[in-house]
């Protein structure tokens, strides 16, 4: 590897985590647009430095100039999901992509680390338009609950600070955190129900309010400015009532009013 070349290696790994966060996060915002529930919560993503691929290399015993091809990691991407079951889902759909192709997973879901680390890794080829031409890039993707996260985060900083001279006690406790949070998953899951529920209506209730303030932002143009005065004040009495099906109703009655307008103007 040139090292004076390092940023210059670096930029198409970039190209691809930047381009994957925003196609998983696009997903997201598609789910709940159309009222669906998103197996995905979250999505970030992170290049390794040339100082952790430097690591990494020694650490593994790589040639420097083999990193690209020996370590899978340099490109990374975390999805976090609310539930465990979501995490298979999200798996799931990745396989079904065309866009990436799947190299390599690894469950420590079900087969959890000595340590106690549960997550879901899947290794994807996955291929960026570079200054050079195409470039297929291999890119780790990890998949967690927000608690199995949690765990791993607290993990990782203390196993930075103490290398592999962890204390006893402390790794003991990062045991029965870890059983901990696996008790946390199983709870979350068995109310999963209610609290897809929940989340659905407030949703819901966005998606509605945001289509009623938009007609009626749109009506500001056209309509009479009092009419349109007194159309807010008759919507803020409703949306403090807290009552989604009225909401819904006076949205339904506003388009009618709006497609009125609409139909003048094409006289």
């Amino acid at each position: 590897m040139e090292i004076q070349l390092w940023r210059e290696i670096l930029e198409p790994y970039e190209l691809a985590v930047d381009e994957l966060v925003v196609k998983f996060r696009h997903l997201i915002k598609a789910n709940r647009q159309g009222g669906k529930y998103s197996p995905i919560e979250q999505v970030n993503g992170r290049v390794k430095t040339i100082s952790s691929i430097l690591e990494k290399c020694q650490k593994k015993d790589v040639a420097y100039d083999q990193f690209e091809e020996k370590i899978e990691d340099i490109a990374g991407i975390r999805i976090i999901c609310q539930f465990v079951e979501d995490i298979y889902k999200v798996a799931e759909i990745i396989h079904n992509r065309t866009d990436m192709k799947v190299k390599s997973e690894k469950d420590y879901i079900s087969n959890v680390k000595d340590s106690g680390y549960r997550s879901y890794h899947m290794i994807v080829y996955y291929t960026v338009e570079s200054v050079k031409g195409p470039k297929e890039i291999q890119v780790e993707i990890q998949i967690r609950t927000l608690a199995m996260d949690f765990w791993a985060t607290i993990e990782h900083s203390l196993q930075y600070k103490y290398k592999k001279n962890m204390p006893a006690v402390l790794r003991d406790r990062l045991h029965k955190a870890a059983d901990a949070i696996v008790v946390l998953d199983e709870e979350m899951a068995s109310v999963r129900d209610e609290i897809m529920d929940a989340q659905n209506s407030f949703n819901l209730k966005a998606s509605v309010v945001s289509e009623i303030l938009t007609t009626i932002q749109n009506l500001y143009k056209v309509a009479n400015k009092r009419e349109v005065v007194r159309i807010q004040d008759e919507f803020f009495r409703v949306y403090n009532e807290g009552d989604l099906n009225e909401l819904a109703r006076f949205g339904k009655e506003l388009d009618v009013i709006a497609e009125s307008y609409r139909a003048q103007s094409l006289r």
